[in-house]
């Protein structure tokens, strides 16, 4: 029994990593060429699996049923819990975004493809976002069910496009070196990103009854599998696009025609096509399930007769603004979320796990590393948080 919720919280936590992040990769990666994106990805996955064993660690101070809020408040104070909420809704709102930017992109795309009909960007952007409400109103048992099918589909769709594209790998492309130093650091939160689970600890630590040794399993191999993965897509997309390409091709719908291009296979831009919608469609409908979720139980609390209606609107217009406004803004709501995660991924466990080794340092369990990692870890959030504020002011290259 304990070896079969290992490796169901291992895939869920696998699950939770594998979304359209992985989209974003190539087209962060465009510039800096597949050694420094490897260096990178790897470096920033062990970052993240760091800093998933402090927040196990920073667990043994509360019961096993508690929240990312629960813990911020009873380490770190009411101004704690309020950073932690603050931080959760940004990243949220800024998820939300990207994926309803890249999202109806592809409807219009895929209206034009199947009914043979031109619709306006905004009007697609706008129905892409009105279905993904309508699900996610109706409750989360339609979302699981949706979800199920659309999940099972996406694997095997991105089996099929790692099939095809592979044989097309160029070695020369994958030797390529960066064209511009600042688009190394300018890829950083983008990438970061890509590697963001931390949100389904407090659930994997209820379902493993808190034991921290199932819990280091289920998190190492967990975040381990998607970094396989991306490094897999990093070849197949890398390898067979020149960087050049890539670069003239900075949005999601340019990544996908010129891969078909490439490999002179239209069929293969539709399976890829089909691949990204469907990655897209599953982590926008995990992603706005908890920001509705998280906003209908604060509506309930200000207003008793608030509903799922008012919960929706408030859910899916400000993202739905911002990709209106913005409509290539995929890469950049992905950066604006990597400050959001930076805190709730960096800062907060390294700022509750310092505390609790002050007031107990005889803890059972302890992620080695010292002080010395925790300032390490610091450091990194502040490196990844100003190279998105560098970049919004036009210091660093944009990327997308």
């Amino acid at each position: 029994m304990r070896s079969s919720k290992i490796f169901g919280s291992t895939l869920i936590i696998a699950g939770t990593t594998i979304g359209a992040g992985m989209l974003a990769l190539p087209l962060a990666s465009a510039g800096i060429g597949f050694s420094i994106s490897l260096m990178i990805m790897v470096s920033l996955w062990a970052l993240m699996s760091f800093t998933a064993l402090l927040m196990v660690e920073v667990h043994q101070e509360a019961h096993s049923n508690a929240t990312l809020h629960t813990l911020a408040k009873q380490i770190l104070g009411p101004k704690g819990k309020l950073l932690a909420s603050f931080s959760m809704l940004f990243l949220f709102y800024a998820l939300c975004a990207a994926y309803i930017a890249g999202g109806g992109a592809q409807f219009a795309t895929r209206v034009t493809q199947w009914f043979g009909v031109q619709v306006d960007g905004a009007l697609a952007t706008t129905l892409f976002t009105l279905l993904v409400a309508t699900i996610v109103t109706i409750g989360t048992s339609t979302v699981d069910k949706v979800n199920r099918v659309l999940f099972t589909l996406k694997i095997v769709a991105m089996i099929a496009v790692l099939f095809f594209l592979a044989p097309n790998v160029s070695q020369a492309y994958l030797l390529s070196m960066p064209i511009e130093q600042g688009l190394v650091v300018a890829s950083i939160p983008v990438i970061f990103t890509s590697f963001g689970f931390h949100g389904s600890i407090p659930a994997i630590v209820r379902y493993l009854d808190g034991d921290t040794g199932s819990l280091r399993k289920a998190i190492l191999f967990g975040s381990l599998i998607p970094l396989v993965i991306y490094i897999f897509w990093q070849i197949v997309t890398l390898g067979v696009v020149k960087q050049d390409d890539l670069l003239a091709n900075s949005a999601l719908s340019g990544l996908i025609a010129q891969l078909a291009i490439t490999v002179h296979q239209s069929q293969l831009g539709t399976l890829v096509g089909v691949f990204a919608d469907l990655a897209l469609l599953t982590s926008f409908l995990g992603v706005s399930l908890g920001l509705f979720e998280f906003l209908g139980d604060t509506l309930k609390k200000q207003q008793e007769n608030s509903n799922r209606v008012i919960a929706a609107v408030v859910t899916f217009t400000p993202p739905l603004g911002f990709a209106l406004f913005y409509p290539q803004g995929f890469i950049t709501a992905l950066g604006y979320a990597a400050i959001a995660l930076t805190v709730l991924a960096i800062f907060l466990p390294v700022a509750m796990v310092n505390k609790v080794r002050k007031q107990n340092p005889q803890r059972a369990y302890r992620v080695a590393g010292g002080q010395v990692s925790l300032l390490l870890t610091g450091g990194v959030g502040v490196l990844i948080v100003a190279a998105q504020i560098l970049i919004s002011f036009g210091v660093l290259p944009s990327l997308g």
